[in-house]
């Protein structure tokens, strides 16, 4: 029986946060979940004493639903299992696991094992078809998101598609969602919730930085650009960014443009690198990483994350009803 993102994850609101390395940090994941909704924070590369920091910050912040997102193709199999047996060993079973992209058969097998919820992004019908059978929420992501594309197609587009393959899975739409009526849309599209990225980055828990903030309250579609320049640390995937003087010019020189602390670790950024500037990074921020989806064309101001979930619980409630006849 077909189940709405907020049942298939027990939480209020069907808003799903997108698992953003260095923007969705703790602070920012735990007041999504606080609000009602399903919050996620960015796992990324971190592993072993520094993804304890993470957890343990995480775990302080909520005792709600709440998610680590972990990238299968940027850690390899060995890694991704480390990280997941932290996640599993460190965490209370209301944590669930965020994955970007389709992991090997033996994660699906674990995370089952576990009993944990399981949230798997693709940007294929078919990948999501694989993600459903073995028991995930589907994020559907639709080539208008911001960050690391995983497809080509539409949102809408690729939400029918799944929901005419898997007429009781629940799929969650992402990309262009920067408002309840963007919402909206993505619902009569038969999506069960929505995941943003873009609308929690300007967020006041988040944690880029302020610039980035500003660059995306300002900006219009028509400033983003999908490119492959921003490849290190995660190469060969393209991904919508804020057009900046690197996509511009992407035959400059790989010199470290700045620095930047992760977990109490600081690292020095190289032009080209895949990481966002966040509120600890130094030099020149408006020269990196800036993900940044077509829903900022929506976007106006920098609200707190509660403010953000409780703009869209109407529009997802609403939905609820509509389609079982019971609220969320």
């Amino acid at each position: 029986m077909r189940t709405t993102a907020a049942e298939a994850l027990g939480v209020e609101v069907g808003v799903l946060l997108a698992g953003m390395g260095g923007v969705s940090g703790p602070e920012l994941a735990a007041a999504v979940s606080n609000a009602g909704a399903a919050g996620c924070v960015g796992g990324y590369k971190l592993v072993g004493e520094h993804l304890t920091t993470m957890l343990k910050r995480l775990a302080a912040g909520t005792d709600k639903p709440v998610g680590v997102n972990f990238i299968p193709e940027v850690v390899g199999a060995r890694e991704l299992t480390e990280q997941l047996e932290q996640l599993l060993g460190e965490t209370p079973e209301s944590v669930y696991v965020s994955l970007f992209g389709l992991p090997e058969d033996a994660v699906f097998d674990r995370v089952a094992a576990s009993g944990r919820r399981l949230v798997v992004q693709v940007g294929a019908v078919e990948d999501g078809v694989r993600a459903a059978e073995r028991g995930a929420v589907v994020v559907a992501q639709g080539i208008e998101a911001g960050g690391h594309l995983l497809g080509h197609d539409p949102r809408d587009e690729l939400v029918a598609r799944l929901r005419d393959r898997l007429p009781d899975a629940c799929v969650v739409a992402a990309g262009g969602i920067g408002s309840p009526d963007d919402a909206a849309v993505a619902l009569a599209a038969g999506a069960d919730g929505v995941l943003l990225g873009t609308a929690f980055v300007v967020a006041r828990e988040s944690a880029a930085h302020p610039y980035f903030k500003e660059a995306v309250i300002g900006a219009s579609g028509a400033d983003t650009v999908i490119t492959g320049v921003y490849e290190i640390g995660w190469p060969n995937r393209r991904h919508r960014v804020l057009s900046t003087a690197v996509t511009e010019n992407p035959g400059q020189a790989k010199n470290f443009i700045g620095r930047t602390t992760i977990e109490g670790k600081l690292f020095l950024v190289p032009r080209f690198s895949a990481a966002v500037p966040t509120d600890s990074t130094t030099g020149r921020v408006e020269e990196m990483a800036m993900y940044c989806g077509l829903s900022c064309d929506a976007i106006t101001r920098a609200p707190s994350a509660a403010e953000i979930v409780a703009a869209f619980d109407r529009v997802l409630r609403g939905h609820a009803v509509a389609e079982t006849g019971k609220e969320s």
